[in-house]
């Protein structure tokens, strides 16, 4: 008799257009079905990533704007489902679930997973770390912390006292086979000779966008026909389009907005510029390294390090460094374009094969899971 199916209740605040959420709806595209029943609780069923969760995995939308709210909701709706995990991310999310652990039915596995550099991240919002140090201590609660990169880990257990045994680093899933076949299916996005310089993330300080801006008025007066490309949506719209103004960079920079299929322009782009002054594991970066594409990144707080540094199909540069950020785009505007399917880069994203990391979290939700 086959056993039944576990449940995994996946909770996120939302599924907007970042890393975050995409992690989420790649993991419940490709949770086995033959083994688990994928459920997703919102705090408010918004996002252009709604659309591409799977039809099988029931949405359960809470309805409400912020964290403090879902309590009395996903504490009814955990009684009421009866999952064998909890999957939570992000941060304040996590901290409400730990609190609410004594209010949820015994037996029940919670996970909590922390998405990007902690102390960078408390720094720029201006939180007051000692709380944080405190609000971290419902991270105990948790069956496992899982860290997308060695560096939160550390900065975990080094900084927030959190045990190494509770936490666990899994690398965020690349499904580079899917990625390239979306790239393929798209036209080229560009037009001008170029060279065509891309970067992609929520227009926010982390992202280090300003920082871009200011290499490329530099770049743009060594390499004529330059063009920087931004994918993506955030607070910083406004400011960042007049930063664009005031360097007189107009016809140079063009904000695309958030887009369903980015990979076109990561395929036919020269170079994909990761400008962050702090990060957690971004898939981007990976997603642009599997198509082929030769990567500056910013060498700041978080994975990047871990990824580039396996491969010569990139380039790290000081953090917060817009001088430096601009020689290095120069470079990769010099070197001749590779057809991205000609260098697959099998080897330098084998710890992030969708197979690869799906294993290692079902079989964590197995082992959690089995009496």
């Amino acid at each position: 008799m086959t056993p039944p199916r576990k449940k995994i209740l996946f909770v996120l605040p939302t599924l907007g257009g970042g890393g975050l959420e995409r992690v989420a709806v790649t993991l419940l595209q490709h949770l086995s079905r033959s083994c688990f029943e994928p459920h997703l609780a919102l705090l408010a069923a918004v996002g252009p990533f709604l659309k591409e969760v799977p039809k099988d995995v029931r949405i359960h939308d809470l309805g409400v704007a912020r964290v403090r709210y879902c309590i009395p909701g996903m504490i009814r709706l955990v009684w009421q489902l009866r999952p064998h995990v909890v999957l939570s991310m992000p941060r304040e999310l996590n901290v409400a679930m730990g609190f609410m652990r004594p209010w949820l039915p015994k037996g029940l596995v919670l996970l909590v997973r922390e998405a990007i550099s902690v102390a960078e991240d408390l720094a720029e919002r201006g939180s007051h770390l000692g709380a944080w140090k405190w609000l971290y201590r419902s991270y105990l609660r948790a069956d496992k912390i899982i860290c997308p990169a060695d560096y939160i880990l550390n900065e975990l257990a080094d900084h927030f006292g959190l045990p190494r045994h509770k936490m666990l680093r899994i690398y965020n899933p690349v499904a580079a086979e899917t990625i390239r076949q979306r790239a393929q299916a798209g036209a080229n996005p560009y037009t001008g000779s170029g060279p065509q310089v891309i970067a992609a993330g929520r227009l926010s300080k982390q992202k280090g966008f300003d920082l871009l801006l200011e290499a490329m008025a530099v770049v743009r007066k060594r390499v004529p026909g330059v063009h920087l490309t931004i994918l993506g949506e955030g607070p910083l719209d406004c400011e960042l389009k007049a930063q664009r103004g005031r360097l007189d960079l107009t016809d140079a920079v063009c904000f695309a907005g958030f887009q369903s299929n980015p990979y076109p322009y990561f395929k036919h782009a020269n170079v994909f510029v990761l400008s962050s002054r702090y990060e957690g594991m971004p898939s981007v970066l990976l997603e642009a390294l599997a198509l082929g594409a030769f990567v500056v990144a910013s060498d700041c707080p978080g994975g990047v390090r871990e990824v580039l540094a396996r491969t010569a199909a990139g380039e790290l540069v000081r953090a917060s460094d817009a001088q430096l950020l601009a020689e290095a785009i120069i470079r990769g505007c010099k070197r001749p374009r590779k057809d991205p399917g000609a260098e697959p880069r099998e080897a330098i994203l084998d710890e992030f094969r969708i197979e690869r990391v799906m294993a290692i979290y079902e079989g964590l939700f197995s082992q959690l899971t089995s009496p």
